[in-house]
């Protein structure tokens, strides 16, 4: 996808455009070739506003230029977002928004922009059902309409709802490509794991003997001294994974900080392992047992510029088996950094290698290997699966299950309404900063839930 959008030029071989060889020189090239990407890694500048941002590079919206023109763009972007159903915060700068939100806007500027060939990287990791829908029905109605898609995804449901033509690569190579309707699911996992995979998730039943988390009416503000968090009140026991589903932009961001003593609370009681929180010190979670598996992991979770044994010491690098009088013990931590990765099954070239250059996949299990060697009791994990492949996420499904086995209770915070399905005992549903309902495991109602994730009311209820 790097190649067809202009980032990587072959080493061999030849793209072809409309019949016609081509040779990228850069994105401005594809883009001129009408070729627009929706990267997963996002290419925005955090100190713009969404509008600047799909502005920037545009040819015929130079925005600084008048207030007036600004203004008109504005309307004109807020208005093409509403068309496809995704929400646009205008004035926000980019590093305040969550994920999802980022990633909206990256959808909206390569639509925008008008592309005839649009490659779509993971679109909807963050979307809603709801808007999941839409999207795939806009999908459909550009490629009706003369425009090529190629969505890149590891959601089979959306691969066999919206494509013509399905074909898996698998380590760097194409597997098969077949029609759409000669397509099934089993067998498309199969073909890009390359072996079988067990689609269900054997769960025994929830321990839930004791309250380890309890939050009651909480509130907290976002970075732009907004409330984020109005009233929230849960509780999570040990040896249960509940589930909070709810669209991008929420308050799960800001849940998530509170409850890792990564941002301040403003109101409300917080106890943990039955211990009244007072402040938020990450190091004073951490102590009682809480770890972090952070939405984005190379941002927050892991240091990109740093080896494999750097990252895996970042929580514990003061206990004495890993340093002695301030000082690491080098010989010793490459031998348990190397025992983890073993253990983990975490694929990389060597300890030293920089975690930038591992796959998203590979990151993800050397953040969940250094968080589950601490021995947790409470786990709040976001987006634990997001941007990895079926069989990495066959893998860390397994690690979130083991841990709950173990006792330790986690906080599942996702869009991906199938994954909190499949692995919640219980459901949350977060809209504007409050939970709006509760499900337990085996009543949940997709309907219901997706309706609560957008602010709806659930069926049957009144709308006042």
């Amino acid at each position: 996808m790097s190649m067809l959008c202009g980032l990587y030029r072959p080493d061999a071989g030849e793209i072809f455009v409309h019949g016609e060889p081509v040779r990228f020189k850069s994105p401005l090239d594809a883009l001129r070739r009408s070729i627009g990407m929706v990267h997963q890694s996002f290419r925005l500048v955090p100190t713009f506003t969404p509008i600047e941002n799909v502005l920037l590079g545009h040819p015929s919206s130079p925005f600084w230029h008048s207030r007036s023109l600004r203004r008109t763009k504005r309307e004109e972007i807020q208005a093409f977002a509403n068309r496809y159903g995704l929400d646009l915060p205008p004035e926000k700068p980019m590093w305040q928004l969550s994920v999802g939100e980022q990633q909206r806007v990256e959808i909206i500027k390569t639509l925008y922009r008008g592309a005839d060939i649009i490659i779509l990287d993971e679109p909807t990791s963050v979307l809603s059902p709801g808007e999941v829908d839409v999207l795939l029905e806009t999908l459909r109605r550009m490629a009706n309409g003369g425009k090529t898609v190629i969505l890149t995804t590891h959601k089979l449901r959306e691969v066999m709802a919206v494509a013509d033509d399905i074909s898996v690569m698998r380590k760097g190579r194409m597997v098969k490509t077949l029609p759409a309707r000669k397509a099934n699911e089993r067998e498309l996992v199969n073909l890009m794991v390359g072996r079988e995979v067990v689609a269900h998730i054997a769960k025994t039943s929830a321990l839930a003997n004791e309250c380890i988390v309890e939050v009651h009416d909480l509130w907290a503000h976002d970075d732009n001294g907004v409330p984020a968090l109005r009233g929230v009140n849960l509780r999570v026991m040990a040896g249960e994974i509940v589930g909070l589903a709810g669209v991008a932009g929420n308050g799960q961001k800001e849940l998530a900080e509170v409850l890792t003593g990564m941002r301040s609370w403003t109101a409300g009681n917080i106890r943990m392992m039955g211990r009244r929180m007072q402040r938020a010190l990450a190091r004073d979670f951490i102590a009682l047992g809480v770890c972090h598996v952070p939405e984005n992991r190379l941002q927050t979770g892991l240091v990109g510029t740093l080896g494999l044994v750097d990252n895996l010491l970042l929580k514990n690098y003061r206990s004495p088996a890993h340093s002695r009088w301030g000082v690491l013990r080098t010989r010793e931590n490459r031998a348990w950094a190397s025992g983890l990765i073993r253990k983990y099954n975490v694929k990389t070239p060597a300890l030293d290698t920089p975690v930038r250059q591992l796959s998203g996949g590979n990151q993800q299990k050397l953040l969940l290997a250094r968080e589950l060697e601490q021995n947790p009791k409470f786990m709040v994990a976001v987006h634990p699966t997001q941007g990895l492949d079926v069989a990495a996420t066959e893998e860390v499904y397994q690690m979130l299950l083991l841990l709950r086995q173990q006792g330790c209770g986690i906080l599942l915070i996702s869009e991906d309404l199938d994954e909190v399905l499949r692995l919640s005992d219980r459901v949350l549903v977060m809209f504007g900063g409050s939970i709006q309902g509760e499900f337990s495991g085996h009543e949940v109602n997709r309907e219901q839930v997706g309706r609560l994730m957008v602010g709806a009311p659930a069926e049957g209820e009144a709308t006042g």
